[in-house]
């Protein structure tokens, strides 16, 4: 994960988080760097509660989802694109560091 889940609820009181994970893209550029891309995800009910306690920048997580792309209007009045994977299954992949906050 690139940052720390960021929790929030709905008006009805459904939890969810937005993440973002970086994926390598397996290959290094012309200049020897590794190339990766940046993943926006939403999760849902339990598992966005879960993903902002045991998760936080650097965590390694396994995501199963599939994307959405949703429109909305920013204050100038301009329609603007959010694409996103919404996370059906997410695995931990490893445990919570040590001094990690509560």
């Amino acid at each position: 994960m690139t940052k720390d889940p960021e929790l929030y609820y709905t008006k009805q009181g459904i939890a969810y988080a937005r993440i973002c994970v970086a994926v390598s893209r397996g290959f290094r550029n012309s200049l020897g760097e590794q190339q990766a891309d940046f993943i926006y995800c939403v999760v849902w009910r339990k598992s966005a509660e879960n993903v902002s306690e045991y998760c936080q920048k650097g965590s390694l997580v396994g995501i199963t989802g599939r994307i959405h792309t949703s429109n909305y209007d920013n204050e100038q009045g301009e329609r603007r694109y959010r694409t996103e994977v919404v996370v059906e299954r997410i695995t931990f992949l490893e445990r919570k560091r040590e001094g990690a906050s509560q």
